[in-house]
């Protein structure tokens, strides 16, 4: 499926579209709590409709109520009940693989996680660290599918947070439930607001973690039980940030449904908005977010990597060379990011260059042109709203890739633009 992007202005708003990350996290925590949870405004993005598809496996049974927005979730406590599939298929979400690895284990049963697309070719060896907790993992030479067998009942464990926190959040899920106490110490952690939002999630189901002020240890007591909740998601700010790009370099744009007390590493997109010359107000629920004079920046987005794409989308708008620091994180995620923004970017006109640990940006007039978004979700949005602002029609192929985060993105796009 292919969409064109005609230049136009942008004028309206939206709401935020839920957050998949805390989508995905609450229904692994419903899956864990005695009794039924509530899940108000999830997201129904490929990514958490997997989650959901594990969660069933696992014995949860799960209502859906897309009209009501709401899912209703009765939970299989300690996954001591019934399993129906230990085969459990992830699609390409590299945070259902690595958080429910250690989940599990949990149980005595031999598990088999798989994938599909890109999710096949991103490192999983860090999930052999569940030896170090008595569970047996297996990969195919760092790479899924993965096959695990519990159970794991606490102890003492150390991992590498350098490339993804999604395996301690993981950690962070399990190893309440188990039989003894545990600390995790946790080498070069990035993406630490991650790490927060895991903790508010853990906080609302009743569990208590307690950790170091630099987040490098975390001491985890058994025994404890989650408790289900009426749980609401908050707005995605990683998706929002593309809706507030374009608002930035298109005309003038409102979202709500943001949280500006979040714990969201996305919410960083205001800070480097201001920096960059657009007008940014908060009135009320809502964030407003008008175009002015852009001139280049500097951000370091080593704790918020999916900035990246809505931010090269903003510098290819601004007057100068934009520097965007953390560019390492990039080589690992749906495509190799870095070289996938460079190589789009270069089609539609603006040069983009990479470097080890960052990408300069040099803003100009954006031609237009046919793009490829390498089946990731955030390119195929960056190059959209990018050509908000072309000298000519921007053609996006297999825009449909958007469903793993943001489904409704393209239409959200339609509601505010003339001519698309």
């Amino acid at each position: 499926m292919m969409k064109s992007i005609r230049p136009s202005e942008i004028n309206g708003g939206v709401y935020a579209p839920p957050s998949k990350s805390m989508t995905i996290r609450a229904i692994a925590a419903a899956l864990l709590s005695e009794g039924t949870t509530e899940i108000i405004n999830p997201s129904f993005c490929d990514d958490s409709q997997r989650a959901m598809g594990i969660a069933e496996s696992l014995g949860a049974k799960i209502k859906i109520d897309r009209e009501g927005s709401r899912i209703v979730v009765e939970g299989n406590p300690g996954l001591k009940g019934p399993i129906l599939d230990k085969k459990l298929e992830c699609g390409e979400s590299g945070l259902c693989m690595r958080m429910f690895a250690p989940i599990v284990c949990l149980s005595q049963k031999e598990f088999t996680l798989t994938g599909q697309g890109s999710l096949l070719k991103r490192p999983m060896k860090i999930l052999e660290d569940l030896t170090l907790l008595g569970a047996s993992c297996k990969t195919e030479k760092g790479f899924p599918p993965i096959i695990v067998k519990g159970p794991i009942r606490g102890g003492k464990i150390t991992t590498d947070a350098s490339v993804s926190s999604q395996f301690l959040t993981g950690l962070l899920i399990a190893l309440p439930l188990c039989l003894y106490d545990s600390i995790i110490d946790v080498i070069d952690l990035k993406s630490m607001p991650y790490v927060r939002m895991t903790l508010s999630l853990l906080n609302a189901f009743g569990i208590s973690i307690t950790h170091n002020k630099a987040m490098n240890r975390f001491t985890v007591r058994g025994n404890q039980r989650y408790r289900p909740c009426i749980y609401r998601v908050e707005g995605d700010w990683s998706g929002a940030a593309f809706i507030l790009v374009a608002g930035a370099i298109g005309g003038s744009v409102f979202v709500k449904g943001l949280d500006l007390d979040s714990p969201q590493a996305d919410k960083a997109i205001l800070e480097v908005l201001k920096n960059s010359g657009a007008r940014v107000t908060i009135d009320n629920d809502s964030v407003i977010v008008e175009r002015d004079r852009l001139c280049a920046f500097q951000f370091d987005a080593t704790h918020c990597p999916d900035l990246f794409p809505p931010l090269v989308a903003l510098a290819s708008a601004c007057e100068g060379k934009s520097i965007i620091y953390g560019s390492m994180r990039l080589r690992h995620k749906e495509s190799n990011r870095s070289k996938a923004l460079a190589s789009e970017f270069a089609k539609l006109g603006i040069k983009v260059e990479q470097f080890s640990d960052r990408i300069e940006v040099t803003g100009g007039k954006v031609k237009g042109g046919s793009i490829n978004p390498h089946n990731d979700h955030r390119i195929a949005m960056a190059c959209a709203v990018a050509g908000i602002k072309g000298m000519d029609e921007t053609k996006i192929e297999d825009c449909d890739c958007v469903s793993k985060s943001y489904p409704d993105f393209f239409s959200h796009l339609e509601m505010l633009k003339e001519g698309i």
